[in-house]
């Protein structure tokens, strides 16, 4: 039988819009028979008329329900899992919000501004018995799955040294915009660098078993903050882990350089020339795969060739986004299916994964003194922001 998920959209803003296209494109484009989506209610905070503007927009099918405040939407019964596409500076009220409700929820990332708020909420997901997901759409393209087995199968033998770049380029923004507004957790490693962190996790952590998985042991990092806000736009940082991966044999660290910023660009000409924006390298070769990071198309493996031997074909490989997709419909699949499962978590992004990374940013934040209003950092629910 074929599981519908029934979603309620919190928030109406771009990135809500991507997720909810995505939702209502053919799943069979995509090879997927056991789960289909629709949208049976929507939440603006502003207004109910917003609500019913973004329905319009889209031409959502099968006349939602809309509603002008979140309470309201957490409380209506014909909703499987809601959808939260607020600032991550709401995440941590929006998504208490809605797991106090019994609702599932499926939270973009960041997950929260910081690691307490993350650990609060899991510990009420598990309290309630309620699925929860940070929507970290990159995790479940088919390329990511794909080059997560090639390591953990040995194609490049022992990883030791992934390198990893976000950023965009951009900049001359008003103090009010999200990108460097404070209140709203504004800057670049929320927004950016979490991109560049799920590579590195994904391919030095979430590679080894669950058994074996080790946190950071050393966290390094630069950082430059705008004049006007003090947001930051630039941030490098440099992650060791205490093992290796996949078999850890070598009995060594492992790295990551994760980097993110405003003013340049890890694709200038936007046609990939500066190819790659990741680089995962082992012992026996490496495999690089091609920015945006958050939305990669393609990689390649190259192999280890010893002096003598003759060139191994660097073999490349394209993943297109079936029915031009954006790709977040994967996700949304994922959370169906743990939804359907009454599985509370996903295998591909844990939630102790998930607190993890989170603790790797407040880290960096700490070493640089950046900090948000007291308000957002707070743990405290409810808060008006």
């Amino acid at each position: 039988m074929v599981y519908n998920a029934r979603w309620g959209i919190l928030a109406t803003g771009g990135i809500a819009k991507t997720f909810v296209k995505d939702l209502l494109r053919d799943p069979k484009a995509r090879d997927t028979n056991d789960v289909t989506h629709s949208v049976t209610a929507v939440a603006s905070s502003s207004s109910k008329t917003r609500a019913e503007e973004f329905i319009s927009d889209i031409n959502i099918p099968g006349n939602p329900t809309t509603y002008g405040s979140y309470d309201e939407l957490v409380a209506d019964p014909n909703i499987d899992i809601i959808y939260i596409a607020t600032p991550h500076s709401h995440h941590y009220q929006n998504a208490r919000l809605a797991l106090e409700s019994g609702k599932n929820v499926l939270c973009e990332k960041s997950f929260t501004v910081n690691a307490a708020q993350t650990k609060i909420l899991v510990e009420l997901a598990k309290q309630k018995k309620l699925f929860l997901m940070e929507a970290v759409w990159t995790r479940y393209f088919p390329l990511s799955v794909q080059v997560r087995e090639l390591i953990q199968k040995g194609e490049i033998g022992e990883v030791l040294r992934v390198t990893a770049d976000n950023s965009i380029g951009q900049g001359g923004w008003d103090q009010s915009h999200r990108m460097l507004n404070l209140d709203l957790a504004g800057g670049a490693l929320l927004d950016l660098g979490i991109y560049s962190l799920t590579w590195a996790f994904q391919t030095l952590y979430h590679t080894l078993p669950l058994s074996q998985r080790k946190p950071p042991s050393s966290i390094l990092s630069t950082m430059v903050k705008t004049a006007s806000t003090g947001a930051d736009e630039d941030t490098t940082m440099l992650i060791t882990f205490p093992t290796t991966t996949p078999s850890n044999n070598l009995q060594r660290t492992s790295h990551a350089v994760a980097m993110t910023a405003f003013p340049v660009d890890s694709n200038p000409d936007k046609q990939n020339s500066a190819r790659p924006a990741i680089r995962i390298q082992g012992t026996k070769g490496e495999i690089q795969v091609d920015g945006p990071a958050y939305r990669p198309e393609r990689y390649r493996v190259i192999s280890k060739t010893r002096e003598g031997e003759p060139v191994k074909a660097v073999r490349e490989v394209e993943n297109v986004f079936p029915s031009n997709g954006h790709g977040m419909y994967w996700e949304a699949d994922e959370a169906a299916r743990c939804v359907r499962d009454g599985k509370l978590e996903s295998e591909g992004m844990t939630w102790e994964e998930s607190v993890v990374i989170m603790e790797v940013m407040d880290e960096v934040r700490r070493q640089h003194d950046l900090v948000y209003p007291e308000k957002i950092e707070s743990t405290d629910y409810p808060i008006k922001l």
